[in-house]
């Protein structure tokens, strides 16, 4: 007979006998029986899901957090089988999901991070059905934090924040768990005494408190100073899904809601719905009065606050709507209302590629993100300059005063970016810019009612005189020489001279033949907000300087936990832009309590945390510290951040830049682990120097075993240490070793008193001996 067992070993099994036979073993040897990590990790995905929820503001954990639950409670009492048929329905459902990730990339065009989201929340939930092993699990938990991850991107508001806490808290104890179970731990059986309960238990629950004050303390002291760079670094922008346009778009009618709530259909009336532009009025409450085609100037009232829209941008800046050529004595309009240019996108992007103003001077790209929060006009707000708009509606309209234009208005919810060729403001170029104004600039922006030409004339004229005879008499440094120079002291000395009245109502109405800017000058001796910049615009105006009234907003307040600019509708109102040839239109603010020139790129948001942080520390001191300490800290970082940009500008200087900035880099890195390396000896040294002595021998020894490469284990005790060295050094060093750790044990637990010249002379000569 043959030995079939002498057989065996040549011949192999045959390939399905050993996959069933694999099939059948594997689960068992690798099945993670803890039901408290199970539990973690399925905590971890339903908070990845509600994160993404509350960030996107969708619905996904309706449907997916049932089937998750469902999916773990299944695969836990199906851990020890094979579940092929399982697999395979799993196998296929992700492979139907994965298409309709692709299909909705291909028909969508726009933000693929939310598709992404919905794409792992697929997976995940097929996923859950199938998790016999602890690497499973893991897959489990890298994509709860994928999805976190995404919920980040999204959010724009700090209810974020909380999940994220939530989110930590929870991976500590499940990182122990899964620790644990790489190690093989079992979970230990609980006594029934105190003592033994104490040290059974799986979790140190103060060790966990501990580290997640540690790491939450750590991770804000970091965010703070943190450096903020600019963002969209690539060239695929958030904006809504498309927006179809029903009839025709001619770009020629403004829609405010605020005034088309109030039955005027031709949007060209007063907050109140009353047509005659210089009629009296009230304001709306909920909407901006300037964004429309006319504004009445001679309406009193005010907002109540609300939230319009976020902006996420590289620069902060003024979010320019429209701007108005013909001043009409007590408001203004677009005199070219109807003579606008329709741009179209292609149906496969959402790029489309607005005209640029011809400029001489240095520009900066800066990239925009603006979500709606409540409805607006179906103007679109952007920086000076705009050169590229990702829209959702297949057109777009260019006004003459380079204002942008939506076939509907912006809703709540809607995205949109936009690229802004912004200008950088030379104050030397600027002062140098010569008077000679194309005929185009001065048939528009020169118009001023006869009726009060020269008197406002008399007037500008003798506010810069008064300038001039001080200037000459020594009280005043400026020279009024060039038209930015005039522009400043103009709108410096409105802001000194006039006021705004405290409460909203108690200016006058202005009578049928009154002109706003003649009881401005010399009846009131002041008005609202918007009123100094009209009166501005009209006093250059008077002089020959070209100049018209731009409306937007402010750039709201920036919440350093977003990134986002949060603009509401009181943050609306009006500026003063005035003509330089070459250079282009630079805007003027001369309404009191806003900065004279309004922010823009050359105001950095590097270190912004750490700036809001200072400013309300700075509130505590006096005024000669916090002056003192702004100059110095105001120098350190500003040469910090020349330093960054330097550094990562040389990365965009082709192939040289690249080779330096890798070196400098590397450079930069060496000093670094060389500067802590000397730091962490020092520390050390610092340290052993307060240890008694028969500490610090035993100390050093331990370290420098370590270097030998035998670390002491610290669930070691120093005998068994000493034992264990016995294998891994020559006989003369295990001797030292156990005598300095015998020494070290009596006189540390037994209260002997070591001879500490013998060990020391010892150890010294051990020394020697390896060098």
């Amino acid at each position: 007979m043959f030995n079939l067992t002498r057989i065996n070993q040549f011949w192999p099994l045959p390939l399905s006998d050993r996959w069933r036979q694999n099939m059948q073993k594997s689960p068992f040897s690798e099945v993670e029986d803890s039901i408290p990590l199970r539990v973690l990790v399925l905590a971890l995905v339903i908070i990845g899901i509600v994160a993404t929820d509350i960030a996107a503001e969708t619905t996904f954990s309706l449907w997916a957090v049932p089937l998750s639950v469902v999916g773990a409670v299944w695969s836990y009492y199906r851990r020890r089988n094979a579940n092929v048929p399982v697999k395979f329905c799993i196998a296929i459902g992700m492979l139907i999901a994965l298409g309709a990730f692709f299909g909705r990339l291909l028909g969508e065009l726009n933000d693929t991070r939310l598709a992404l989201a919905e794409l792992l929340i697929q997976l995940q939930i097929l996923h859950s059905f199938d998790t016999p092993r602890r690497k499973d699990l893991g897959y489990s938990i890298v994509i709860g934090l994928i999805l976190l991850g995404i919920a980040a991107t999204l959010s724009q508001t700090l209810a974020f924040a909380p999940v994220l806490l939530l989110f930590l808290a929870i991976a500590l104890p499940t990182l122990v768990l899964n620790y644990r179970s790489q190690l093989g731990l079992q979970q230990l059986k609980i006594k029934n005494d105190k003592l033994n309960k104490k040290n059974s238990a799986i979790f140190d629950f103060k060790f966990l408190v501990l580290s997640f004050m540690i790491i939450v303390g750590l991770g804000l002291a970091i965010f703070a100073v943190l450096p903020r760079f600019p963002g969209y670094q690539l060239r695929t922008f958030p904006v809504s899904s498309p927006i179809e346009v029903k009839g025709s778009f001619t770009g020629r009618s403004i829609i405010n809601p605020g005034y088309v709530r109030q039955g005027n259909a031709n949007n060209q009336g007063s907050g109140n719905g009353q047509s005659q532009n210089g009629q009296a009025g009230r304001l709306d409450n909920g909407f901006y009065y300037g964004f429309n085609s006319q504004i009445n100037q001679n309406l009193r009232g005010e907002m109540k606050p609300k939230v319009v829209m976020r902006v996420r941008s590289q620069a902060e800046g003024f979010w320019r709507v429209l701007a108005f050529d013909r001043y009409t004595g007590k408001g203004w309009e677009v005199s070219r209302n109807e003579d606008v240019t329709t741009l179209k996108r292609s149906p496969w992007s959402y790029q489309i590629y607005l005209p640029l103003p011809a400029i001489s001077v240095k520009t900066q790209e800066v990239v925009q993100t603006y979500t709606m929060v409540s409805d607006l006009p179906n103007l679109i707000p952007a920086m000076a300059n705009p050169k590229e708009i990702y829209f959702p509606t297949p057109m777009l309209a260019v006004d003459k005063e380079n204002g942008l234009r939506s076939p509907v208005g912006l809703s709540e919810d809607l995205t949109y970016t936009v690229i802004s060729e912004v200008p950088y403001r030379d104050r030397t170029l600027l002062g140098e810019a010569a008077n000679n104004y194309p005929q185009q600039i001065k048939n528009h922006y020169l118009q001023i009612p006869p009726e009060i030409a020269e008197k406002v004339k008399q007037r500008t004229e003798e506010i810069l005189l008064t300038n001039y005879n001080r200037e000459q008499v020594g009280k005043s440094t400026k020279s009024l020489d060039s038209t930015y120079e005039k522009v400043l002291y103009l709108a410096q000395y409105l802001k000194q001279h006039y006021s705004i009245p405290e409460n909203p109502l108690d200016l006058p109405y202005l009578g049928e033949k009154d002109d706003l800017v003649e009881a401005f000058l010399f009846k009131y001796k002041g008005g609202y907000p918007d009123h100094f910049s009209t009166v501005l615009t009209v006093m250059l105006r008077s002089v020959g300087i070209p100049a018209r009234l731009v409306a937007g907003f402010s750039p709201g307040e920036f919440n350093p936990f977003t990134g986002m600019y949060v603009v509401k509708n009181t943050d609306a109102y009006a500026m003063t832009e005035v003509y330089f040839p070459k250079y282009g239109w630079f805007t003027f603010d001369p309404i009191p309590g806003h900065p004279l020139i309004p922010p823009s790129i050359e105001d950095t948001q590097t270190f912004s945390v750490l700036r809001q942080f200072w400013q309300w520390v700075a509130g505590w001191l006096p005024s000669p510290v916090t002056g003192l300490l702004n100059n110095i800290f105001g120098t350190i970082f500003s040469w910090v951040s020349r330093a960054i940009a330097w550094f990562f500008a040389l990365f965009t200087q082709g192939w040289l830049g690249l080779l330096t900035g890798s070196i400098l880099a590397t450079t930069i890195a060496f000093f670094g682990w060389f500067g802590w390396v000397q730091w962490r000896e020092w520390l050390n040294r610092r340290w052993l120097k307060k240890l008694p002595a028969m500490e610090n021998l035993y100390q050093k020894m331990l370290q420098w075993t370590a270097q030998k490469g035998l670390g002491k284990h610290p669930a070691q005790t120093p005998l068994e240490y000493a034992k264990v060295s016995y294998q891994h050094h020559a006989p003369a060093t295990a001797e030292v070793i156990d005598e300095i750790s015998q020494a070290y044990v009596g006189w540390r637990y037994g209260g002997h008193t070591p001879d500490l010249k013998r060990l020391q002379q010892r150890w010294h000569e051990l020394k020697k001996t390896y060098k």
